[in-house]
């Protein structure tokens, strides 16, 4: 009984744990992403034109970008705190905006609206950025197996959640809201006392459990996309919904076997050797193997950096150390950082958002749209997956920088926008799956790009600040380009039918045209965003061919 009480010690205090709830608070992290599935449900309960509502997706995309005050919090309290306040916000944002849509309180005026889901969505990134500076502290040697891990469970959010829908209310539309305002605050009060940090011993084959990690979310996306092709053939009853959802649970919650095995393995291990070397001891090491690197005065100098300031704003570190945040700020390295984020995920987060209009001024039936958001999630997922691994692969072995993989997807994203501006028989499925996989690539990059170029001790705040630059390109190409046109081609065709403005609730626009000219702008942003982060490949390539790729192997050498 007491070697079962100690394991389970072992296990709940364990990072393996830590990380299996991380893998279930980005579940509830990715709810933004289902703004498609409800917009046109927002649109015509309350009757707004295709800017507003585009207007709306501006404040979530501002508040899911807004993490000046998450990411201070994160650097300054526990991550339950972060993850308390989180599951607040979000409740409380998406139930308003659930009681506005179904008539249960006094029509709002827009801007209620766009502070509603401002809130919800800032509520995501409250968790998310407490999740992932913890994991990364955790495990700081396989940042990009991790991101990829982690950012992938998050990319199936809006898939998995969807299964949840259908198997609780059918095809219910206000439903999915109060849906959301629920399932991810639970899942931040649920597993808040799991996410801490732990600096106990590393472990040889960490990158061995990631990959098993890695397995259980692939079964998990193909089972998934498995489902999505059956409900587009057959009509599912409530009841095929129900275990439908059974087996995504089940498949879920099946790393909960790794994290007992790696916690026996674990206790094991100190009961054979006591005298196991933890991390501190373990960089104390590398500092020995290295001692050409080792300087007192310069460690001595990092130590008394200040989060925003330095001594000299001019003499910045190397690539690869911790800067300073105004030391990043004022480096180029960062100004184009920010140009390629506004540049590729923008686009893409336009595109993804609009899915729903972009598939019923196509001809498509709501039921396809909901497998076409399905569809997205899925591919986003695998997206995340692969630009996490598969740029830590490149790197390891071929010393490629992440930057140049990330100037790849872009080039592919451009196609999947061109998909859409000359659409032709089923291409929106294909597009659908090329926007997802586009989507989901970069954010491990990002994140792993930031990390690398000016290291984790400010990586939580860099990070919001990266972020910060999304919503003013997402206004001017959601709103004011995307929903302006759409908007513009919906009055031409009313114009050209010889119907009135004024008699007419919403604005709907059918028709190739509704989206070619928005997204032929969207395309040539998009291959804007790839030169400049081949730009960014070439500058850091000596990064990435020398100091990163040394202490990636360190370990080896030991």
């Amino acid at each position: 009984m007491a070697e079962i009480w100690q394991l389970a010690v072992q296990v709940a205090k364990g990072r393996w744990s830590s990380l299996f709830a991380s893998n279930m608070i980005m579940i509830g992290c990715g709810i933004n992403y289902l703004f498609a599935t409800y917009s046109n449900y927002i649109k015509s309960s309350l009757g707004y034109d295709q800017e507003t509502v585009n207007f709306l997706g501006f404040f979530k995309e501002l508040g899911g970008n807004f993490g000046i005050v998450s990411g201070l919090l994160a650097e300054l309290a526990p991550p339950w705190f972060s993850l308390l306040i989180g599951a607040a916000m979000n409740f409380a944002g998406y139930f308003m905006i659930w009681l506005a849509v179904t008539n249960r309180i006094p029509l709002p005026k827009v801007w209620h609206m766009c502070f509603y889901i401002f809130v919800a969505a800032n509520a995501q990134f409250f968790a998310a950025t407490c999740t992932y500076v913890t994991c990364l502290k955790n495990f700081p040697e396989c940042r990009g197996v991790l991101l990829g891990v982690l950012k992938g469970f998050l990319g199936l959010s809006a898939a998995i959640t969807t299964q949840i829908y259908l198997a609780i209310y059918g095809n219910n539309s206000s439903s999915i809201i109060f849906l959301i305002a629920c399932f991810p605050s639970a899942l931040y009060l649920i597993f808040a006392s799991a996410i801490r940090e732990d600096k106990g011993e590393r472990q040889t084959n960490e990158l061995l459990v990631f990959y098993q990690f890695l397995c259980v979310l692939v079964v998990l996306a193909l089972f998934l996309l498995g489902m999505i092709i059956v409900q587009k053939q057959v009509n599912f009853s409530i009841i095929e919904y129900r275990v439908s959802a059974i087996m995504i649970c089940v498949i879920l919650f099946s790393p909960v076997l790794i994290v007992v095995r790696e916690g026996w393995v674990q206790m094991n291990n100190t009961r054979q050797d006591p005298l196991r070397l933890p991390s501190d001891a373990l960089i104390e090491r590398l500092t020995e193997i290295a001692p050409e690197e080792y300087n007192p005065k310069e460690l001595k100098q990092k130590a008394q950096r200040s989060c925003f300031f330095s001594t000299s704003m001019c003499d910045k570190p190397e690539r690869g150390e911790d800067y300073t945040v105004l030391q990043a700020l004022l480096s180029m390295d960062m100004l184009i950082l920010l140009c390629v984020t506004v540049c590729g995920l923008v686009t893409t987060c336009t595109a993804t958002d609009n899915l729903g209009q972009i598939g019923e001024s196509l001809g498509y039936p709501t039921k396809t749209i909901s497998y076409l958001v399905s569809l997205v999630s899925i591919w986003n997922c695998f997206g995340r997956i692969f630009s996490g691994f598969v740029s830590e692969i490149l790197l390891m072995r071929y010393r490629m920088p992440r930057p140049l993989l990330w100037t790849c997807v872009l080039v592919l994203s451009c196609v999947g926008n061109l998909l859409v501006a000359f659409p032709f028989s089923g291409s929106i499925y294909i597009a659908s799956v090329i926007i997802g996989f586009s989507l989901g690539a970069q954010w491990p990059l990002l994140y792993a790009v930031i990390s690398e170029l000016f290291g984790l001790k400010r990586f939580a705040t860099l990070l919001t600040v990266v972020q910060m630059a999304s919503p003013l390109g997402y206004y001017i190409l959601n709103v004011k380009i995307t929903g302006a046109l759409y908007d513009y081609e919906a009055l031409k065709q009313l114009t050209e039918k010889g119907i009135e403005n004024s008699s007419v609730k919403e604005l709907t626009c059918l028709g190739v045209l509704c989206y070619r000219l928005s997204f032929i702008i969207l395309t040539c942003t998009t291959f804007v965003g790839a030169l400049l982060a081949l730009i960014l490949a070439i500058r850091t390539r000596q990064l990435y061919e020398g100091k990163i790729y040394r202490t990636l192997n360190v370990e080896d050498d030991i």
